[in-house]
């Protein structure tokens, strides 16, 4: 394995640090093991600090401008880098989705002429690198403000004015380039109106456009770059910068972030039944994370440890096979966070009696005949169920983006009992198609999907939880999955 490149100065030493955590995230993202994942983020690591140490001036010269912050410009290194393993033959070490991600015209566009590049890339370099810095270190990196202005070196008082001045900025360079983007009339058409709509939270999308943008991909990418008061411009900056996996590691560095800062999303006060959480029914976590540090001098040093969190006590982790693939959390911590989860579900014997809804073979395939989630903790007349028939899971599906034809979304389950394996079920009403998903395999027939552990996640313990996300299409109408089962049985949701 390649060493990481010695540092120049104090700065360049205080800059691997903030962005090796990074690259080995996303490199994980991109690799098919854990074995991979440290070669491939140290390669792409050595390019990317050539390509920056090369806008440093020298004696009597000029400085050529920084196109890209130091942290994207080191992610575009390991897509790159990536690239020339698969030009080399060494592909197979690469995520198979990947792989046919570099061989498809969505990366080609990357690589491409330079108007028609993803509209949140062209944005990011018109910007000054400063500019650029404080906009990603922000929006995908989800750094708080005193963070990053210690970082940066701005004024912690003004640094928020700062950031919605960039932010205006950005925006009117992803509309130049929009303009400036080669489009066939009708696109041309909208663009003005793309430009009004977009510019005012309170404005209504007309239904032609918001057909328009159903049907095309590169205005809707641009209305996501524009429309900063829609909540989407972190997902825009990551997919537009990034490419494949943007959105999977918008999701690693907030879980990061919230862990590094100790604070995840807050829990509500009580449960749905009424009853307030108690400490005993808070989330636990399991989940493997590869503990790593960049040793500035060119050594590289691993650690892969699994740990609970946010459980009680300090139970010993399970040993893991070092081939395996591991997920890649923040070096300073161990486990991301997650969504915390009501855990209400009474705990059933440990042999529950098998019932139509609870069997031990596979989830059903095809629709669901039930219009009605199954398990679900609904009222009505429906009758008490017995102590051995109540759900020993509890599943909890939220919605985290949505977009013209596509959504993102995270499954997080509970279970009572102590798993050696999972698989997870679900239906979907309105036609919606799996994507990509991270922290889970899947597969889909028609509207029912299964999700599977990987080889990094398979174990949960008793009164655990385990987080996956995926992304996904639509048309016409999104409504949320139902008919969730846990390794065959029913689960309630939260």
């Amino acid at each position: 394995m390649p060493d990481l490149p010695t540092p120049q100065d104090a700065a360049e030493a205080a800059l691997f640090s903030e962005c090796w955590d990074a690259v080995l995230s996303y490199a994980d993202l991109c690799t098919a093991g854990s074995a991979a994942a440290p070669q491939l983020a140290t390669e792409a690591f050595a390019l990317g600090m050539r390509e920056a140490r090369e806008t440093v001036p020298s004696r009597g010269a000029g400085r050529r401008p920084a196109r890209l912050p130091m942290i994207p410009l080191l992610l575009t290194a390991v897509r790159t880098t990536a690239a020339l393993w698969e030009d080399r033959g060494e592909g197979h070490r690469l995520d198979p989705e990947l792989r046919l991600w570099l061989h498809s015209d969505k990366a080609a566009r990357y690589t491409g002429p330079p108007l028609q590049r993803p509209i949140a890339l062209r944005g990011l370099r018109d910007l000054q690198e400063p500019d650029a810095a404080l906009l990603w270190l922000t929006e995908v990196e989800a750094l708080p403000l005193p963070v990053v202005a210690r970082r940066l070196g701005h004024d912690p008082a003004t640094v928020a004015d700062e950031l919605t001045q960039v932010r205006g900025l950005f925006r009117d360079r992803c509309h130049r380039s929009h303009l400036d983007t080669p489009m066939d009339a009708q696109c041309r058409s909208y663009a003005r109106l793309l430009d009004a709509v977009t510019r005012s939270p309170a404005a209504d999308t007309p239904p032609d456009l918001s057909g328009h943008l159903a049907r095309c991909v590169d205005c809707a990418e641009a209305a996501a770059c524009l429309r900063l008061h829609a909540g989407g411009l972190p997902g825009a900056l990551a997919g537009g910068v990034i490419g494949w996996g943007g959105l999977a590691y918008l999701e690693r560095r907030r879980r990061a972030a919230d862990v590094r800062l100790g604070a995840g999303r807050p829990e509500p006060a009580d449960a749905p039944g009424g009853e307030p959480h108690s400490g005993a029914h808070r989330t636990r976590v399991l989940r493997n994370g590869l503990l790593v540090a960049a040793v500035l001098v060119s050594l590289l040093a691993l650690a892969v440890s699994l740990m609970p969190f946010g459980g009680e006590g300090t139970g010993a982790a399970a040993p893991v096979d070092p081939a395996d693939r591991q997920p890649v959390a923040d070096p300073r911590v161990s486990v991301p966070s997650v969504d915390p989860l009501p855990s209400n579900s009474p705990t059933s014997s440990p042999e529950p009696a098998p019932s139509a809804s609870s069997t031990s073979g596979p989830p059903p395939q095809g629709k669901n005949s039930d219009p009605e989630p199954q398990g679900s903790a609904t009222g009505g007349a429906a009758p008490e169920p017995t102590e051995s028939e109540q759900s020993t899971c509890e599943v909890r599906y939220q919605l985290v983006n949505q977009w013209p034809d596509g959504f993102q979304a995270t499954v997080t389950f509970t279970t009572a009992q102590a798993l050696d394996d999972w698989r997870v079920a679900w239906a979907f009403r309105d036609g919606q198609q799996v994507s990509q998903m991270w922290d889970a395999r899947f597969t889909q027939n028609d509207d029912r999907v299964v999700a599977t552990a990987t080889d990094y996640n398979q174990a949960v313990p008793a009164d655990g939880s385990l987080s996956f996300g995926f992304l996904a299409t639509w048309q016409g109408k999104n409504s949320p999955a139902y008919d969730f089962e846990l390794n065959g049985h029913s689960c309630t949701k939260a």
